[in-house]
């Protein structure tokens, strides 16, 4: 620990580089870590925080371009128009939103997701917006358990903030299936 307290004492900005660095490696390890390092007084919470958006960010945003990217290429725009990869693209556009804040906290299905929706041309201000809002959820969670729990409670964060981010999505689409229905005029 000592070693840290000299490198924090030599370079103060280091922390905010390597958090700018770390989602590139690992999302979930380098969030864990900006919020841990908030709780041990290793930076300014509000710019620990917005370190880890920003990487966060930047990290996310160029695998939608490796998707757009991908569409360059002759076979795979003869892949684009196979049923089966249309009807993944009618799903991915049609709840854009909902699928990006859904896939920021379930395992696995965010590199993939992210390429899709560049493979699939999705609006890039959109995709931006929402990859954004997700990552502040996340980070924003992930923080607060950090400093309600400490430091030590806030490994408990791994789990419980997927679940309480699947039951906010599952809560917004409940919600929209509901307003729809009550929207929809009866037909006599």
């Amino acid at each position: 620990m000592d070693a840290v307290e000299a490198a924090l004492a030599a370079y103060p900005w280091g922390i905010y580089l390597c958090l700018l660095v770390a989602p590139f490696v690992q999302e979930d390890a380098a969030v864990i870590g900006a919020a841990s390092a908030s709780t041990m007084g290793m930076g300014d919470p509000f710019l620990l925080f917005l370190s880890i958006i920003i990487g966060l960010s930047a990290s996310d945003l160029w695998k939608y371009w490796a998707g757009r990217a991908a569409r360059t290429h002759h076979w795979a725009e003869k892949f684009a128009q196979k049923e089966g990869v249309q009807a993944a693209k009618e799903k991915v556009l049609k709840r854009l939103g909902a699928t990006l804040m859904a896939v920021r906290f379930i395992p696995g299905t965010r590199i993939p997701t992210y390429v899709a929706a560049g493979f699939f041309k999705a609006p890039f201000g959109s995709f931006s917006l929402w990859v954004v809002l997700s990552g502040m959820l996340y980070a924003a969670l992930v923080f607060g358990l950090f400093h309600a729990l400490g430091e030590v409670g806030g490994e408990a964060a791994k789990a419980v903030v997927p679940l309480i981010a699947i039951a906010l999505v599952v809560t917004l689409l409940v919600g929209q299936f509901v307003w729809k229905k009550v929207r929809k005029p009866v037909s006599a």
